[in-house]
């Protein structure tokens, strides 16, 4: 039988999808994990297990009665804990925010949840976003699960740490100077950076105005391509949001890399 919390946010979705798994029976599978693991991980700052069951109850109902929210209903994920979340506390990874509640979501939020994602909770972060190996004096750093000593990298720790882990398939990051890159690579999953502008950065504790950059992390390429599909578009909200004509990533997957150049900046290498 397969471990649902090893499958991708792809996966999960198409078997929701067809009703060969409940959300329900996701949700709970992870938080289960969670409950078990996350004393020793520690990629949580918030849990926020009782609301994401009951909105996997409430996603299976849209479903037996015909209706679907979008590409990830009842796909759970976790949240970098300086996204805005409504009613849930948003410490940026600080003690100085340990009480701030925002009344609205951050717009990549937002759209998750209109497109069916479900929350798991606030996840690690480097305090404020400003660092490379997932430290935060705070609230701990949390363990890479491929070997105990090993960092997660930052600043997108508990997203890095938490999809590794099996805590849910996707999440968010964010990465002004590798805080995306950086615990993708050392937690051994997918991210990208997106093009600077083509996520909203509404709602996330900024770091640096002119670098900052609201992006995914998750199992597959092919998750990236899915949530990049649903993140991608303008925002009035953010002064620097492009205006680009949609593309769907999903279906760009199939066209290979034969003729395509890459760019590479001599000064950095």
């Amino acid at each position: 039988m397969t471990d649902v919390t090893s499958l991708s946010a792809a996966d999960l979705a198409r078997r929701i999808a067809a009703k060969e798994l409940s959300a329900t029976e996701a949700v709970g599978a992870f938080v289960a994990r969670a409950d078990a693991l996350e004393p020793q991980v520690g990629a949580f700052i918030t849990r926020t297990s009782e609301d994401a069951m009951a909105d996997a109850r409430a996603a299976d109902a849209e479903l037996a009665a015909g209706r679907s929210r979008g590409p990830l209903h009842g796909v759970p994920f976790g949240i970098k804990d300086i996204y805005w979340s409504a009613g849930i506390v948003t410490t940026s990874g600080s003690a100085i925010d340990a009480e701030f509640v925002p009344d609205e979501d951050a717009t990549a939020v937002r759209l998750l949840r209109e497109a069916g994602a479900i929350s798991m909770g606030k996840v690690n972060t480097v305090e404020y976003a400003f660092g490379p190996t997932g430290q935060n004096a705070t609230y701990g750093m949390p363990r890479n699960p491929w070997g105990e000593g090993r960092m997660p990298g930052g600043s997108s720790s508990g997203t890095g740490s938490g999809v590794a882990s099996g805590f849910f398939p996707f999440g968010l990051g964010s990465d002004t100077g590798g805080s995306i890159r950086i615990p993708s690579s050392l937690c051994g999953i997918s991210g990208i950076k997106p093009t600077f502008g083509l996520v909203s950065r509404f709602g996330v504790t900024p770091l640096s105005h002119s670098l900052d950059t609201a992006g995914p992390m998750a199992r597959t390429v092919e998750d990236l391509a899915l949530l990049l599909n649903v993140l991608a578009g303008h925002d009035e909200r953010d002064p620097v949001s492009i205006t680009a004509p949609k593309v769907d990533y999903v279906a760009s997957l199939e066209g290979g890399v034969s003729g395509l150049r890459i760019g590479v900046p001599l000064q950095y290498v």
